[in-house]
């Protein structure tokens, strides 16, 4: 389906909320209910915050969109019980509460929830969330797309992965209900709900206009933290890896836009933590470049074991200069001295 393609969701809504999300509502009465400022109850709020997370009107729908991100638990668990739940509403909380794995947790065992909804959290969500949704065999037997996309999550620890094995199928599928009485109606966008730029998860530092990525990083909770560290540019990515938290920091890593250069600075700073060190380890394409297989051979948080490895790939040059180093542990050092040795004699011969 392309992105110019859309569906139309209706759901049955109170007069109340009618009155809010309906054709010619005033905009201050929908700018005040998307900021959580009407007295509504708890699955009238959820209902109108889903209609204007998918307004026309920017400013109506951020806002829709940062209310649903606070909205208490005590509001959304008890509406996550409840059976009749629309799967589009399930749906909006997943994409909006991703971090909150309690909630996530009565997401996946609804009765309703799509398995679009199943889908995004598998491919977005934490370890906890992906261990719970491995934890519904049958669910997983039906739609090896769901084990394929948590394979593919980088959040996946590997002995997740190999319970549920290497697959990579895929699918789609869409839901419209049709209603009698007062009914609304939100046109919402198939191609482009996988975006979560594009619809309801745009980047959090939107949500903080006037402050600077450090502020912001500030106020952000450790899972916001880790998807930001996955996902975002490489201010984020400077800022995020200076965490002391180990998780963040693997995300940083594991963001598929982090560069060389970015790696040898880490490989490079004295400050980096053995988890980076181990990460940088792991990575074969990284290792292949000289410059960052020097610098693990320099850093203290290096294995003396792994550090050896990468002795016999310096120049001479290099060489030279590590055998006179007081920076290396006494083993490498070592290594060094005979591989130096080695050469000379080789040299000589």
């Amino acid at each position: 389906m392309t992105q110019s393609e859309t569906t139309t969701v209706r759901l049955k809504v109170s007069s109340q909320v009618a009155r809010i999300v309906g054709s010619g509502a005033p905009r201050d009465a929908q700018m005040s209910a998307a900021r959580g400022a009407l007295p509504l109850g708890g699955k009238d709020l959820l209902t109108v915050l889903f209609f204007l997370c998918n307004s026309k009107d920017a400013e109506i729908k951020k806002a829709a969109v940062k209310t649903l991100r606070v909205l208490p638990e005590s509001i959304l668990d008890p509406l996550l019980k409840d059976a009749s739940l629309h799967p589009q509403l399930i749906e909006v909380v997943a994409r909006t509460r991703i971090a909150d794995t309690e909630l996530m947790g009565a997401v996946i065992v609804h009765p309703k929830v799509r398995i679009e909804t199943l889908l995004f959290l598998a491919r977005k969500g934490n370890q906890v969330i992906l261990e719970r949704l491995a934890g519904h065999q049958n669910m997983l037997m039906q739609h090896p797309e769901i084990v394929a996309a948590i394979i593919e999550n980088p959040f996946a620890e590997r002995t997740l992965k190999f319970k549920l094995g290497w697959l990579d199928p895929e699918g789609q599928a869409a839901t419209e209900e049709n209603v009698d009485e007062t009914s609304a109606e939100a046109e919402t966008d198939e191609g482009a709900q996988d975006d979560e730029d594009q619809l309801l998860m745009e980047d959090e530092e939107k949500d903080f206009e006037g402050m600077s990525k450090y502020q912001i990083a500030m106020e952000l909770k450790v899972a916001e933290k880790i998807k930001m560290g996955l996902t975002g540019d490489k201010e984020w990515r400077t800022i995020l890896i200076k965490e002391s938290n180990k998780l963040i920091q693997g995300a940083v890593m594991k963001n598929p836009r982090i560069t060389d250069g970015e790696v040898l600075t880490v490989a490079k700073s004295k400050t980096s933590s053995d988890e980076i060190i181990r990460i940088i380890l792991l990575n074969r394409d990284w290792l292949k470049l000289y410059e960052i297989k020097k610098a693990l051979v320099v850093h203290p948080k290096t294995p003396p074991a792994k550090a050896m490895r990468f002795v016999s790939s310096l120049s001479l040059k290099d060489l030279k200069v590590l055998a006179r180093s007081r920076q290396i542990s006494r083993m490498v050092a070592t290594a060094v001295r005979k591989e130096l040795d080695f050469r000379i004699k080789k040299q000589g011969g």
